[in-house]
C-alpha cells in the first residue's frame, strides 16, 4: 500500500474524538503528526473525560460536549473521526450538525444500529464482566484489569509499552456504555464516510459475527475501506506517523 504525503496540498479540518478508558492525550502523537502535513487538528474534550469530574455524564453530554467545541469555534467542512466508543459519538454528533461535516472516519470504531447500545454489541461474556466490574466500582465506572487490557487493548505491545499505557488508563464512565441510541437520522445522512481498520486489534474476537471489520463497518452503506496493520491501543500511540497517515487516506478527496 502506498504511503500518502506527509505534506497535502489540500489541508483538511481534523476534529479527533477518542473511545473509552481514553482522554485527548490517545490523540497526542497522530495530532502532531497530522499537523506536520499541515492539517488543522483539533482533539475534543468531552464530557465525564479529561478534566470534568462527572462520572455520570450520559451519551448525550458527551455528544453536547463535541457538537459545542465545533459549534463555538465556528468548524466547518470537518473531517470528524471517531475511534472506539468513538464512534457512537459521532454517529449523533452528525445528526446534530451534517452541514458541518465533509467526511465521517471511523477508526477501529463502533457504528450501532438504531435502538441499540456499545453492550449490545459485545459477546456476552464481555458484558457479563463489564457488568460485574461495573457493580464492583462506588462510582459506577469500569476500571480495566491489567489481563483484560494486555491481550485485548495492547496486544502487539511489549510489556513495557503495556504497562505504560495501563498505568494511564482512567477509569470508564460505565452509564454511556449502555444507554441505547436512536439513529435513525444518522442512517438517512448522505455524508461520506470511511472505516480505518487496524487488523490486529483484538477488542473483538476475530470473527464476523462480532468484529470491527466488517460487522460494524458494513454498517455504514457505501463506505471507503481502509486497512493497516495495528492494534487498539499501542499502535496508535507508538506509530502515530503510521495511523496519521491511514487516516488521511480515510479523509482525502
Amino acid at each position: 500500500m502506498m504511503n500518502p504525503p506527509y505534506r497535502s496540498i489540500n489541508p483538511l479540518v481534523f476534529v479527533l474524538i477518542h473511545g473509552s478508558w481514553a482522554d485527548t492525550s490517545f490523540w497526542d502523537g497522530i495530532s502532531a503528526e497530522l499537523r506536520q502535513m499541515r492539517h488543522n487538528v483539533h482533539a475534543v474534550p468531552y464530557a465525564g473525560h479529561d478534566s470534568d469530574p462527572n462520572r455520570q455524564a450520559t451519551h448525550a453530554m458527551i455528544v453536547k460536549s463535541v457538537v459545542d467545541y465545533i459549534v463555538q469555534r465556528g468548524l466547518t467542512d470537518i473531517v470528524l473521526v471517531g475511534h472506539s466508543f468513538g464512534g457512537t459519538v459521532i454517529q449523533k454528533t452528525a445528526e446534530q450538525i451534517p452541514e458541518r461535516i465533509k467526511r465521517l472516519v471511523f477508526l477501529n470504531a463502533f457504528v450501532l444500529p438504531d435502538g441499540q447500545s456499545l453492550a449490545d454489541q459485545l459477546p456476552p461474556a464481555a458484558v457479563d464482566t463489564f457488568t460485574q466490574l461495573r457493580k464492583a466500582s462506588t462510582d459506577d465506572t469500569i476500571s480495566l484489569p491489567y489481563a483484560l487490557f494486555r491481550e485485548s487493548f495492547a496486544n502487539l505491545g511489549s510489556e513495557e509499552q503495556a504497562k505504560w499505557l495501563f498505568d494511564r488508563t482512567p477509569a470508564e464512565p460505565a452509564g454511556p456504555l449502555f444507554e441505547k441510541l436512536g439513529l435513525k437520522r444518522f442512517y438517512s445522512l448522505q455524508i461520506p464516510r470511511s472505516y480505518v481498520y487496524l487488523t490486529e486489534d483484538n477488542v473483538f474476537p476475530q470473527t464476523d459475527e462480532y468484529s470491527f471489520h466488517p460487522r460494524m463497518s458494513a454498517r455504514l452503506g457505501l463506505y471507503r475501506l481502509i486497512k493497516g496493520t495495528g492494534d487498539h491501543m499501542v499502535t496508535p500511540r507508538y506509530e502515530p506517523g503510521y495511523v496519521a497517515r491511514l487516516l488521511y487516506m480515510g479523509a482525502r478527496d
